[in-house]
């Protein structure tokens, strides 16, 4: 009798049967610990990369599912919602590193976020034989968001103003009807980070917010947040592996955790603070670095635990 392969499987690099069984093994203990536990993926836009890259991706997330955890993507697109501007002549604006959002961006924006990019991602998941739902905030009411403003101070007057983001916001509060309905089903929600106003209007959120605000109302087990860094870099530019929060606000204290990482990091204590187990900044653009980290004792990135 001809045995019956898969015919991907030819195509596949050859690999001792030997190692490959060492391997699985070693992934049990992994596999057992996040046994039917929520892992949250916020997959920045710069992680994205090429199309490949994104294609593995979705192969890691479906395979998080067949071994029974339950993946919550979320996604951004800030590099795909900037080519759109530019290709429709809309100059975008920024001020404290957030996009100011007027009325013809926040149009762009949702277009792209929950149109486009989310059902790009959703499409690769499928086709890597997961069942993924492309999700927004808006839908069922899951993230009602609150309009974002900030104060700076002007270096020569030394004078406090406030910048208006436009259509800029931040969660307020999370629906989870929709996502109850949708985890430990055999689906994947792929959830872009575009909210609802108290008056059914349209925030944009920005992803790690978005996903830390998800993470924390599941009481996930863990948040991944990937970017294109390798994690939090000491002084000397060398990954620090592990860091708990009263260490990660010394850092922003002494100036070693500065610019975009410090939003990221207050996202993990926020997440930490609602009940998530761990959190971990890593590099989306090392392969299957979601793999590495949940299912070998190794680790790609920074965990931050409470």
């Amino acid at each position: 009798m001809t045995s019956v392969r898969n015919p991907a499987m030819s195509k596949a690099p050859k690999i001792d049967p030997q190692e490959q069984a060492r391997i699985l093994v070693e992934a049990l203990p992994h596999m057992q610990r996040y046994d039917e536990e929520i892992v949250v993926v916020k997959y920045g836009g710069h992680a994205m990369g090429q199309e490949q890259t994104a294609r593995d991706f979705a192969r890691d997330i479906v395979l998080l599912e067949q071994t029974a955890i339950n993946p919550v993507v979320v996604h951004g697109g800030g590099p795909q919602i900037e080519a759109m501007l530019k290709k429709l002549g809309i100059k975008s604006e920024f001020a404290e590193g957030l996009r100011i959002t007027d009325a013809k961006t926040v149009e762009v924006v949702e277009m792209v976020l929950a149109g486009s990019i989310n059902k790009q991602i959703v499409g690769y998941i499928n086709a890597a034989g997961g069942k993924a739902i492309g999700l927004c905030g808006k839908d069922g009411n899951m993230v009602q968001a609150r309009k974002v403003s900030r104060s700076v101070v002007d270096p020569d007057s030394n004078i406090e103003k406030i910048i208006d983001l436009g259509f800029v916001g931040e969660p307020e509060k999370v629906d989870l009807t929709m996502l109850n309905q949708v985890i430990g089903r055999e689906m994947i929600p792929v959830l872009a980070p575009v909210a609802t106003s108290t008056n059914g209007g349209t925030f944009n959120v920005n992803a790690d917010t978005f996903a830390g605000a998800i993470a924390g109302a599941l009481k996930a087990k863990r948040l991944l947040l990937l970017t294109d860094v390798p994690g939090v870099l000491d002084k000397s530019k060398n990954l620090i592996a592990q860091l708990s929060v009263a260490d990660a606000r010394k850092l922003i204290a002494d100036g070693t955790i500065s610019g975009g990482m410090i939003p990221k990091v207050e996202t993990c204590i926020y997440a930490l603070d609602q009940g998530v187990e761990g959190v971990v900044i890593l590099d989306g653009k090392v392969p299957h670095a979601v793999l590495l980290e949940l299912l070998t004792d190794h680790g790609v990135g920074t965990l931050m635990h409470r």
